[in-house]
């Protein structure tokens, strides 16, 4: 299946520090695209994959699971470490998730970590019956574009494919185990109103990692997606902020496009 207009995957070649970008659940590249080209326009080396199953249609992500969308950031990681003297890890909602099982999985290959409204849990009474229901029911309802600005839309699918949530409740409980193992500086930025993802979730993160070095910022004028949202360039800022005070050598090396 082709890939729907914006959703294609984006990668720059820029410097020794490289950054890697991750997506959210149904989601797209589309929506964290505008914080890649604040970072690459920082001197940095970004990757922002397209997670398999996504930008296309929902009935190609019903046939994917937590492994390969996992598998696909740790691949990229893995090239970006080929490339770059320190690399950071970043995502949105589940993309958020995926980036501190990086974290805890690759340690020292990652010199911090940068997450927007961070999904650890699905919640309610759908997160219970998902073991049953998925046998009868293909899809719910879409949680995409929970955004506060006017006209502000996100790239994504308007159904969720309930075989892939249920792997996706698997991969939170999963994460949440290894989140002790999380010991980078991490960089945590939550919406004050979030119809996604409750507030919760970026709490249990923050007693669960063994991070030292933790920044929290609250966005008071976006929703979910707050990538695409009001409180944007705040969040490019802070994040080439958090970077350059841990990296060595930002805005210098190569600066040709790679992709």
């Amino acid at each position: 299946m082709p890939v729907l207009p914006g959703a294609e995957p984006y990668r720059r070649a820029g410097g020794e520090v490289g950054v890697l970008l991750c997506h959210g659940f149904t989601g797209s590249p589309q929506s964290l695209r505008p914080w890649a080209d604040h970072l690459a326009e920082g001197g940095l080396t970004v990757s922002l994959p397209l997670l398999p199953g996504h930008g296309t249609r929902w009935e190609d992500m019903q046939l994917t699971g937590w492994q390969d969308w996992y598998a696909e950031v740790d691949r990229e990681l893995r090239s970006l470490r080929e490339h770059c003297t320190q690399v950071f890890v970043a995502g949105l909602s589940m993309g958020g998730a995926l980036a501190l099982r990086i974290a805890a999985k690759h340690g020292e290959d990652v010199a911090g970590v940068l997450v927007v409204n961070p999904a650890n849990k699905v919640h309610g009474l759908f997160a219970y019956t998902l073991p049953v229901s998925r046998h009868f029911v293909r899809t719910a309802p879409g949680i995409t574009s929970d955004i506060a600005k006017e006209g502000g839309v996100e790239i994504g699918y308007d159904r969720v494919p309930l075989h892939a949530a249920h792997s996706l409740r698997t991969f939170f409980r999963l994460v949440d185990g290894e989140l002790p193992q999380v010991t980078q500086p991490l960089l945590l930025l939550r919406s004050a109103q979030d119809h996604t993802v409750p507030p919760a979730d970026s709490a249990r993160i923050l007693s669960r990692v063994s991070s030292t070095d933790v920044t929290e910022v609250v966005l008071e004028q976006s929703y979910h997606v707050a990538t695409l949202d009001h409180d944007a360039n705040r969040i490019f800022e802070e994040s080439l902020g958090f970077i350059s005070r841990l990296a060595t050598g930002v805005g210098k090396g190569r600066t040709t496009a790679r992709g």
